[in-house]
């Protein structure tokens, strides 16, 4: 058991090492050194939602029914090492955005496949898999630090970076363990290869709550990912990916104590408390684009890793309960589809624009409007996620998070 511990953990490290070597980094670029307008660089981070809609319920599918899910992981990541090089030949967007959507197509399932390679091969995922996840956070860290301390953000590099890493994950998977996939007597359908099994799950009100929330709460967390590396860079902040990776800290912290707090908080009150760090986080942004004083965001930048922690970890778990085996990759799938897709989607377009509307002619960002929006919009989730939520409680009883 300890050595498939090893060999998840590594496993989470690539794949986080991936993302965070080139999704921060990719506005500042975009805005920098390509030119891209607001707009152009929401359209360029709303690739990641549409391949989230496009493709984990059905790759998730695929790993229950056809292959095994780590032979999966590893055709997706050496494909997406050819794409990552590919990119850095681009500086037109009309191609690099159909590059890169191909590219997100390949990446987005891999995080639901992860998720889903680790619950089969934990023995109390609620207790252990938290513990597996902070090696993604220790990967996005490492990535930050490295590109920064190259001063590499408003270059083609990272992609590079990320590149090397995606062919390296992607040999690496074959050694993960192998699970044949479940075979079946009856005729599979139309709807069960386009992965629509999984939303059989909505008929529960808690489960559906739970994922429309997931979705919307997406939208404002889009103007961070989006625009947070290219805001701090604008407003004078030195070394800006390495300042985002307090976050990533942040979140190794909280991972490690994710069961325990998990004990007290559960689903909802663990998701209330990410969704307010939020509200928190933009509303500092604002005030430090406001008064000038980049104290403020420096101060909230760690908040992150706590509402991704509790905010994303919560959701996975609630969804692994509810799920049959049958269905858990297609159901981590359908988590993917809400939040990273559906709600990604549509916070990138909202924050293009939004940030197109408040750019002057001259270039000038007016940061605290930006800021202003997502703030607003956290507030109105999180009063209608508590209102509408209800957890049961037995069934989170039953889970069997234990103190170590």
């Amino acid at each position: 058991m300890e050595n498939k511990k090893t060999q998840l953990s590594l496993m989470m490290f690539f794949q986080f090492f991936i993302q965070g070597s080139w999704y921060v980094t990719m506005g500042t670029y975009l805005g920098q050194t390509l030119h891209f307008s607001g707009v152009q660089i929401g359209l360029a981070y709303s690739t990641a939602a549409i391949a989230a809609i496009i493709s984990p319920v059905i790759v998730g599918m695929i790993a229950d029914r056809f292959f095994s899910a780590n032979r999966v992981l590893a055709f997706l990541n050496i494909m997406g090492a050819v794409l990552l090089v590919w990119l850095t030949q681009i500086n037109q967007f009309s191609l690099f955005f159909p590059v890169l959507l191909l590219y997100t197509i390949c990446f987005m399932p891999t995080m639901s496949l992860c998720n889903s390679i680790s619950f089969d091969n934990l023995l109390e995922p609620s207790k252990e898999f938290s513990r597996i996840r902070l090696f993604g956070s220790f990967g996005w860290i490492i990535a930050g630090l490295l590109i920064s301390s190259m001063n590499l953000e408003p270059l083609s590099t990272p992609f590079l970076i990320a590149a090397g890493i995606s062919f390296l994950a992607g040999l690496y998977a074959f050694s993960l363990p192998y699970k044949a996939p479940e075979k079946r007597a009856e005729k599979v359908t139309v709807g069960q290869i386009l992965g629509f099994d999984a939303f059989k799950l909505t008929k529960d009100k808690s489960f559906l709550v739970l994922l429309v929330f997931s979705a919307l709460t997406c939208i404002p967390l889009a103007f961070y990912d989006s625009f947070t590396n290219l805001f701090i860079v604008n407003v004078g902040i030195d070394n800006a990916a390495a300042a985002m990776s307090m976050g990533q800290v942040a979140e190794v912290i909280f991972l490690f104590a994710f069961p325990l707090i998990f004990l007290k908080l559960r689903y909802k009150g663990s998701i209330v408390a990410a969704i307010a760090a939020w509200v928190l986080m933009y509303g500092s942004f604002a005030l430090g684009a406001y008064t000038g004083q980049t104290g403020f965001i420096y101060a909230v930048l760690p908040l992150h890793g706590f509402c991704f922690t509790f905010f994303f970890v919560s959701g996975q778990l609630f969804v692994d309960e509810k799920a049959p085996s049958s269905l858990r990759n297609s159901a981590q799938g359908l988590i993917a589809f809400a939040t990273y897709g559906v709600g990604k989607y549509l916070g990138s377009l909202v924050a293009g624009n939004v940030v197109d509307q408040y750019t002057t002619a001259q270039g000038t960002y007016n940061w605290v409007s930006v800021w202003s929006v997502p703030f607003v919009m956290a507030v109105i989730i999180l009063v209608g996620f508590i209102a509408l939520f209800r957890e049961n409680k037995k069934n989170s009883e039953s889970i069997g998070i234990i103190q170590e």
